[in-house]
């Protein structure tokens, strides 16, 4: 259980911060640069379900986004315990997450057409903003790759990253779709429409 009676401590004045573990590191650790990416996308999810969750069409993705939101306190819990010094109440991101994800992906896209073309970002309030925390969750990804080439990470956590990036992709062109959600549709990408005749 969390209890915080205080929320300025003077601790990261001089440009550090602690880990889960006690462990101080500078505010420009790999580590913290990649849960600080996942907070990041966290927030913006939870501009999404500004949306989701007045539209009743979009309740039912609010559900999992808000599982979602938890799930990467979980990640971000992980990543700020480094691997070694876990102790026996470890907080794990897990494959049962990822298999989750998975599931959700495929029963979104189910109700889709194919893709006949890439997709802009665009669209509803609500497919922008998924658009945005998918690139953020490509960027938390990129960087929870690159830790994990000079310290030991939990690799589901790349996993995890990888299927949520994939299933937000899924969730704002369900967001979109005219048929599921009432969207206005996928806005796609018309390669050189913009470069004129020379």
């Amino acid at each position: 259980m969390v209890s915080l009676t205080r929320i300025y401590t003077r601790g990261g004045d001089g440009g550090e911060t602690s880990l889960a573990d006690g462990t101080r590191v500078a505010k420009s650790d790999l580590r913290v640069d990649a849960f600080g990416a996942v907070d990041e996308a966290n927030s913006t999810i939870a501009l999404v379900r500004l949306h989701t969750s007045v539209e009743m069409v979009l309740t039912d993705l609010d559900g999992r986004l808000a599982d979602i939101q938890n799930d990467l306190f979980d990640l971000g819990g992980d990543l700020a315990t480094p691997v070694g010094n876990d102790g026996k109440n470890r907080l794990s991101v897990t494959g049962e997450q990822v298999t989750r994800l998975e599931h959700e992906i495929d029963r979104l896209n189910g109700d889709l057409a194919p893709l006949t073309s890439f997709v802009l970002p665009g669209g509803s309030p609500a497919s922008a903003y998924l658009h945005l925390a998918r690139t953020q969750v490509r960027r938390a990804e990129r960087l929870v790759v690159a830790l994990a080439a000079r310290e030991d990470v939990n690799q589901t956590i790349i996993h995890y990253l990888n299927r949520l990036s994939d299933y937000l992709f899924v969730a704002a062109r369900w967001a979109n779709d005219p048929s599921v959600a009432q969207g206005p549709g996928d806005v796609l990408w018309v390669p050189g429409k913009n470069r004129g005749e020379s």
